[in-house]
């Protein structure tokens, strides 16, 4: 049985429980009452929670606090509320909220969209949000209609006497005002769910909310964020990522800009930039050409001569440290069961920096209003961006508003609050509102990147080729204990502090080890010279390249095929119950689509697979993955023809969107694993624009084929699982293909020659 320390985070988290950190101070979560988003709901309406109301002719605004960035959450959510209040879904609509503590995740305690974790962990408080309404409807309806409650059922925004057809509409119960009860939080809690089979919205895929507006026009984007009398401000940021002190602004050519009001250089307490300069013009195209005539003289800093290979040497230096960083999983003796192992096999893992790179540039309109500051943007974590801005400008949080919008892309990126300050710091020097706009250049350079991950694995296997230990060491940046939340960090297990389980999660596999040891090791210098952050999947993103390749060499070292290895593994002993028969049967249904063993494949092709539990493993999606390639075995160069995933989601709200998500996560996946690096050089990330930072284009898409595994289960997420399972599978195909072992990603046609060579 694997003893496995599981992350508190996030059943552990109290509502409102945890500060807003920083590296300068921590930061109270805190909000203004001034007559936002949060006071909306307007006289003689139905409230009967905070999660959505019901005007006097039936339309349903459902309040969604998470961001919406094209995953189609602010759909789910509505749908899954509409389900139990039996609403026609021709009448609901969705409001992102702004900043109002009382909009917090009612389970996470926090404004925040991330981890795939959004359906999950609301599915219920918006069910009975939801049924709240049907109850109270459903009860005054029938005292409209003078029949008992118990003879009535509510469909399609009406309320209908079983016996004798009669119906009310919600409409007309609403607009009479008989229906007013607030339901409080104990009786929410003991109302009774409905069962799977009396789902009537839940399982269909109807029309997402969010694409008409987003197809006529009338989408608003932060972008897009305009008050009247406002400034513009361009970023001028320094030639290294982070560390740089500004010793000198000449504005004299900058003077010469029509329109050019100011060069703001930032103090920020918050330590989240250094060394920027903000130009202030009257137009944006003012303030571009005035952040370019700016002549700005910096200090470097300590981080100028960092480098990927500075930062790969540190890592290793660390790993070899037998006293560097703490235990994340412990059970047995691997050090013994390895020792005393048949065969042992042992391997390094890489992984780059990447970059976010999302369509719509970071952006933030920032101004004071009578005591309080506004925001304009779009955010992922809106209760830390709040404080972020109040310690950027020294005040109390409660005097920050966060105003959301459409987020043109996030995965990840819109989780940090870098945008915020040279706005509202901008505006404050300049006394009028700024709408600050990252160039290109600017969003690349600056990105809070997915670490580079350094990673050791060693692995034994006895006389009958059965793993019997692993030791797994994860040597990298800890994006969440940059932001200084005590709550997101988890208890080691030698009980030597907290580390960033955002850093391993996915290590912690379900696989039956007898004896398995993981551990996190911070690197510092990475964390200081390459602030990092959450880019889609954040951990299991490199922790699944490292184990799924190894178990994949560990089957071939057993003279054993990979699938069958993995399935023996998979036995669900233990702590392990449950979940890996779920992977396993994940992993039979990617195999039997794929083809794999059943058919020949043309010479110098393979199919590779792998099967992970992401996000967490308390959150887990069961994902698998078999993938198709073909190699030129002259050149290394190789093609990816097929992608087969399936996914076992429990509960599923909307098979369309569903299917899109893991349809996008899946390219996305093999995007990073084949095309993605940002080099850093001389303290500075290497990329500048996609030109340069090339993604996965439409002619390198291959074949999909993705299988839905739906249940009764509860619901888990869909968004990033995919992105975690493809590269590990590319890899072990490219092995079947031509025999050689990648361990670095992007795996390029050089690093497949070179190891054919060896």
């Amino acid at each position: 049985m694997t003893k496995i320390d599981r992350i508190s985070f996030p059943s552990d988290l109290k509502r409102r429980a945890f500060l807003v950190g920083t590296s300068a101070a921590g930061l109270a979560f805190g909000y203004a009452a001034v007559g936002g988003v949060g006071d909306a709901f307007a006289a003689g309406t139905f409230d009967p929670t905070i999660w959505y109301s019901m005007a006097p002719d039936g339309k349903v605004t459902v309040m969604v606090g998470k961001a919406e960035m094209g995953q189609h959450v602010s759909s789910a959510m509505a749908q899954i509320v509409a389900d139990e209040l039996e609403a026609d879904w021709r009448t609901v609509s969705v409001q992102l909220v702004d900043n109002d503590p009382k909009y917090v995740d009612p389970v996470l305690g926090a404004l925040i969209t991330g981890g795939s974790w959004s359906v999950r962990m609301n599915f219920d408080p918006m069910s009975r949000a939801g049924a709240a309404g049907r109850i109270t409807l459903i009860e005054a309806g029938a005292a409209m209609m003078g029949v008992p409650v118990a003879e009535c059922r509510a469909a399609n925004s009406q309320v209908i006497h079983s016996k004798t057809g009669k119906k009310v509409s919600y409409a007309k119960i609403v607009s009479d005002g008989k229906a007013s009860k607030v339901w409080t939080p104990d009786q929410l809690k003991a109302i009774k769910l409905k069962t799977p089979d009396q789902y009537s919205l839940i399982g269909q895929s109807v029309p997402q909310t969010d694409i008409p507006p987003k197809t006529n026009g009338k989408a608003k984007y932060g972008i897009d964020a305009a008050v009247a009398g406002m400034l513009y401000g361009k970023p001028v940021v320094p030639p290294v990522r982070y560390g740089a002190t500004v010793k000198a602004v000449d504005e004299s050519d900058a003077k010469k800009v029509k329109g050019f009001v100011k060069a703001v250089t930032l103090d920020d307490k918050t330590a989240t930039t250094s060394g920027w300069v903000v130009a202030v013009a009257s137009t944006y195209e003012g303030a571009k050409a005035a952040a370019a005539a700016l002549k700005v003289t910096y200090d470097k800093g300590p981080y100028a001569n960092v480098s990927d290979q500075t930062l790969i040497d540190e890592a290793k230096k660390l790993q070899k440290d037998d006293a560097a960083g703490q235990l994340f999983v412990s059970a047995g003796d691997p050090a013994a069961a390895i020792g005393g192992a048949a065969k042992v096999l042992e391997a390094e893992y890489l992984t780059s920096i990447n970059i976010h790179a999302p369509l719509e540039p970071m952006n933030a309109l920032a101004y004071e209003k009578d005591g309080v500051w506004h925001i304009h943007t779009g955010n992922q974590f809106a209760s830390r961006t709040g404080g972020i801005a109040a310690g950027a400008l020294g005040i109390d949080p409660k005097n920050v508003v966060l105003h959301q919008y459409f987020l043109g892309g996030g995965f990840g990126r819109r989780l940090d609050a870098d945008m915020v300050i040279p706005a509202v710091l901008a505006s404050k020097a300049v006394g009028k509102p700024v709408k600050l706009i990252y160039g290109r250049e600017d969003d690349m350079a600056m990105d809070f990147t997915r670490p580079l991950t350094y990673q050791k694995v060693k692995a034994g296997l006895d006389a009958n080729g059965m793993l019997v230990g692993l030791q797994h060491d994860v040597v990298c940046a800890w994006p969440t204990a940059r932001w200084g939340i005590p709550a997101f960090l988890t208890p080691s297990v030698d009980k030597k502090g907290s580390l960033d389980g955002f850093t391993v999660n996915g290590a912690d596999f379900w696989y039956t080890v007898p004896n398995h040891k993981v551990r996190a090791v911070l690197n510092e210098l990475a964390q200081k010279a390459t602030p990092s952050g959450q880019l889609r999947s954040v951990a299991p993103g490199w922790t699944f390249w490292a184990v799924e390749s190894m178990i994949d060499e560990l089957a071939h070292a057993a003279g054993k095929d990979p699938v069958d290895f993995r399935l023996a593994l998979l036995d669900g002993a233990g702590a392990n119950a449950g979940g890996a028969k779920r992977l396993a049967n994940a992993l039979r249904t990617a195999v039997g689509r794929s083809g794999y063993g059943a058919t020949a494949l043309p010479k110098n092709s393979g199919i590779g697979v792998a099967c992970v539990s992401s996000q967490e493993r308390a959150t887990a999606t069961w994902t698998a993955c078999a993938a198709q390639v073909e190699v030129n075995p002259s050149s290394g160069a190789f093609k990816v023809n097929r992608l087969t995933l399936a996914m076992d989601l429990g509960t599923v709200v909307n098979p369309d969107g569903v299917r899109s998500q893991i349809e996008g996560s899946t390219l996305w996946g093999m995007s990073l694993a084949l095309f993605e690096k940002a080099p850093l050089e001389n303290g500075a990330l290497q990329v500048s624009n996609f030109d340069g930072y090339t993604p996965l284009r439409m002619s390198q898409m291959p074949d999909l084929d993705i299988s839905i595994i739906s249940s009764n289960d509860a619901a888990s997420g869909c968004g990033e699982p995919g992105v975690t399972v493809v590269a590990p599978a590319i890899a072990n195909a490219i092995f079947n293909a031509v025999g050689a072992r990648v361990r670095s990603l992007p795996i390029t046609a050089e690093v497949v020659k070179a190891a054919m060579k060896t």
